[in-house]
């Protein structure tokens, strides 16, 4: 029986984001420790996402869009635009600083944006790792299509696929359209499993869970549809431990979170080149 969990929407200046993990009752699903969903939002020209350089530690980050676009700028050198159906993967490990923005085509036009982001944490033998950075088009990604399923692997193991993104605990993420009439078996029933209901309505057990619903599912729920809907599934290897969150620093030891909002405050983080006039203060 699936268990389901509300998120918390916010408007920031028009635009509506919906924190739904970390949440009360699930501070993490798998290696999940962190999921929002942008939008939907329509911006009017010289509107739109302008996340300044902000830094991460601990944790990789997982941008998927449905629409829209954003412009990714970060520490390596990384200078690029993440379109629909792409997966931007960043390692923070040791600390990377990145900015969220948009083309100049983008914002200047009226335009829309809708996605998925999520944080997932790495192991403590994998915290302190060299930043890293992968970007792979949505033709590069594992597809599975049967019975009026239709399924891309974004990150992680599922379905006999492996994503081509480097992972670094037992996951998974699952974009899957369903055609009226369908269903489908959720994957790796050994690990912990949440789904997210981007579009439409779907059945577990006989329960109806609708557009923005966030559910907990067990090891032997079938999800059916009776109509198109759209679903992402995520999950992984459960965890014994959670990790401390402050800001974007995530990490099992709080004196290194102290230390990287001090690195933050007084400088040593690295710069974005082309993208260090101005910066995320710390909250």
């Amino acid at each position: 029986m699936g268990t389901l969990l509300k998120g918390k929407t916010k408007d920031l200046d028009g635009f509506s984001v919906t924190r739904i993990l970390p949440h009360a009752e699930k501070r993490m699903v798998g290696p999940f420790v962190f999921l929002d969903h942008m939008g939907p939002a329509d911006f009017a020209a010289g509107e739109g996402i302008d996340v300044r350089p902000h830094p991460h530690i601990g944790l990789a980050t997982l941008t998927y869009l449905t629409e829209g676009s954003i412009l990714h700028r970060d520490s390596l050198g990384n200078n690029l635009e993440i379109l629909p159906g792409d997966v931007n993967w960043m390692t923070a490990g040791r600390g990377i600083v990145h900015s969220e923005r948009e083309t100049h085509e983008t914002k200047a036009n009226q335009h829309q944006l809708n996605g998925l982001q999520c944080w997932i944490a790495l192991p403590e033998q994998f915290a302190e790792i060299e930043p890293a950075f992968a970007h792979h088009k949505k033709c590069q990604l594992p597809q599975f299509n049967k019975e009026g399923v239709f399924a891309r692997l974004i990150a992680g193991d599922a379905l006999g696929m492996t994503s081509p993104i480097r992972t670094y605990s037992p996951m998974f993420f699952l974009d899957v359209i369903l055609s009226a009439g369908s269903h489908f078996v959720r994957p790796n029933q050994d690990q912990e499993c949440a789904l997210y209901v981007l579009e439409g309505n779907v059945d577990v057990n006989s329960e109806l869970y609708e557009k923005g619903d966030f559910v907990l599912l067990d090891a032997d729920d079938v999800v059916a549809s009776r109509s198109f809907s759209r679903v992402v599934f995520l999950g992984g290897e459960q965890w014994p431990k959670t990790p401390h969150m402050y800001w974007n620093f995530v990490s099992f030891s709080k004196e290194r979170i102290e230390q990287a909002k001090r690195d933050w405050q007084e400088g040593r983080f690295p710069d974005i080149p082309g993208d260090n006039q101005e910066f995320t203060p710390l909250p």
